[in-house]
């Protein structure tokens, strides 16, 4: 492992069978790993001495894999799509499960450890290979920032099309715990259940331990989403208010929960619903912060 420099902000890089990038701020005993070849997943969070994430190792060594753990990025779909494809322009295109953005190599472009923070940039642009499965020329341009003991993750998605280009946004955090029967802080009154489609009015509480399929929260106001990670700490994500949705998913006899701000739900590019038109040559900015908070008894 070799460090840049010797700060309260550091930069480090390591090898675990793929090239990783880790953030260090010392001051909060807190490091994000970040692996820009495997989709630009995050693998690892710890923050003021708590690691946040699930990993199944075994996912993330095998390239054919999807990750299971850290923090997936989902583009140009969140979800699922029917039969694993879609219709646009006239033509029938395939996608996996939560687009392309998770299955390929992301590129770093820059890396900064100063008064704002230890940050990463990493950079993925359309090729011919998501040209199949997306018809149209984009450039995803993240930064990673770890700053006083906080993971902002800083998101451009930029049109190089001659035309609109359709897209959801979203992220697939896996949080390590044993508890999946959470209270859930959220304006939110409604959610759907997947496990038989109903709309369900939300009293206080999720019980994912209980469910085979995920859950969606729906009609949030605000732009963000807390809940207990452990007896005496708390997670708090926010983001931009593109990201309406929040979904919940676990599986069982894995020691997660996945707490999911996407900016639509599954299907949007066979419903054309909520999508997110970004114009020929503009770009669209978002964010998205997770934080580690103490509970108040």
């Amino acid at each position: 492992m070799t460090l840049t420099h010797r700060s309260r902000y550091d930069i480090s890089h390591d090898t675990d069978r793929y090239a990783i990038i880790e953030l260090l701020d010392r001051d909060t005993d807190s490091s994000v790993r970040i692996c820009p070849e495997r989709g630009g997943i995050v693998i690892g969070a710890k923050l003021h001495g708590k690691e946040l994430l699930y990993l199944d190792k075994e996912t993330f060594y095998d390239p054919e894999a999807n990750i299971r753990g850290g923090i997936p990025i989902l583009f140009p779909i969140c979800g699922q799509l029917r039969q694993g494809e879609y219709e646009w322009g006239g033509r029938i295109y395939k996608m996996r499960n939560h687009g392309v953005a998770r299955n390929h190599p992301w590129t770093v472009t820059d890396e900064q450890a100063a008064e704002n923070g230890a940050a990463v940039t990493i950079v993925l642009q359309s090729s011919p290979e998501t040209r199949l499965s997306y018809p149209f020329d984009f450039e995803l341009r993240f930064t990673y920032r770890l700053l006083d003991g906080v993971l902002s993750i800083e998101q451009a998605y930029r049109n190089l099309s001659d035309e609109s280009m359709p897209m959801t946004a979203g992220f697939h955090p896996y949080f390590a715990t044993d508890n999946k029967n959470l209270s859930y802080d959220t304006d939110a009154k409604r959610y759907k259940d997947y496990n038989d489609g109903s709309m369900r009015a939300y009293e206080g509480s999720i019980d994912l331990g209980r469910m085979k399929e995920s859950a969606a929260f729906l009609d949030a106001v605000r732009p963000e989403i807390g809940f207990p990670l452990t007896a005496d700490t708390a997670v708090r994500l926010t983001y931009s208010e593109p990201f309406r949705y929040v979904v919940l998913w676990s599986l069982e006899g894995k020691p997660f929960v996945c707490v999911e701000p996407w900016t639509a739900l599954n299907e949007a590019l066979n419903d054309k619903k909520d999508l997110l038109n970004v114009q020929p040559g503009e770009t669209l900015e978002l964010a998205m912060s997770i934080a580690l908070q103490s509970v108040k008894c």
